[in-house]
């Protein structure tokens, strides 16, 4: 059973976007065919405990920074982020670069742990960003160990969207992408999502054997694609397995 009242006051927060950061009565009103009134009872509540902010200038309303706070405790209480955290840092110290932790969530990647070099384990981890699966190196770690069947599925609900001269937006070039990332073990990222970031990436088991999520080495180019590319890709790989058998996952022989 469904409570209308939820159900729509969770279809005006999602409303907002990048695109549609800031929304009037008016605005939600149209996109949801809903009446002005029902509408503002619904917005006064959402601003009232604090998931709705008021633009005291515009009269128009934002996201508040209740779902901020909620969505950093969640980062915090995680269990990829409890059992992955250290490994993460300890990659991201020896050597040097960035390193993130992602999960797969509704045919993307979102991002739940960012380590960086020199810092300790934060547990006030900030979620985001979500990124496309067929253009982040942590997609097509996870995608390359789907089955072929969910791969399929996959790729039937995705459309590709270009985001750098270098994104890959054909299905032929992405399945190549992914073959060669499940040949190699990890995949790779040539500033397909953001221009001047580029990424190594290798899936994350859980005890069942599913690919939930990837960790990520992150920078730019020229620091990544050196000689240190090989040993890059072994430690990633290391860690990537450590988390795994953390997780529970025993590695099949055969």
């Amino acid at each position: 059973m469904t409570i209308q009242s939820v159900n729509r006051a969770l279809d005006i927060l999602f409303l907002f976007s990048d695109s549609r950061p800031q929304l009037g009565i008016t605005d939600i009103s149209n996109h949801l065919g809903l009446t002005k009134p029902t509408v503002h009872g619904l917005v006064r509540t959402l601003t009232q405990r604090g998931f709705l902010y008021q633009d005291h200038v515009t009269r128009k309303y934002a996201l508040g920074l209740k779902i901020f706070e909620l969505g950093t405790f969640l980062a915090g209480t995680m269990k990829i982020n409890k059992i992955g955290a250290d490994a993460a840092y300890c990659l991201a110290d020896s050597t040097q670069l960035v390193i993130r932790i992602a999960i797969w969530d509704q045919n993307t990647m979102l991002v739940t742990l960012n380590a960086f070099p020199g810092s300790k384990a934060n547990p006030y981890q900030q979620l985001g960003p979500r990124v496309p699966a067929y253009c982040s190196a942590s997609g097509k770690a996870v995608l390359s160990m789907l089955s072929p069947k969910e791969l399929q599925r996959y790729l039937k609900q995705t459309s590709f969207t270009s985001y750098t001269p270098h994104t890959i937006t054909r299905e032929e070039d992405l399945m190549a992408e992914v073959a060669q990332a499940r040949l190699n073990g990890y995949a790779e990222d040539r500033e397909e999502f953001m221009l001047g970031i580029a990424c190594i990436s290798a899936p994350i088991f859980d005890q069942a054997g599913n690919p939930t999520a990837a960790i990520s080495i992150s920078s730019i180019p020229s620091l990544l694609y050196t000689d240190r590319l090989t040993s890059f890709v072994e430690a990633l790989q290391r860690t990537a397995a450590e988390i795994s058998a953390s997780l529970g996952y025993i590695k099949k022989l055969c």
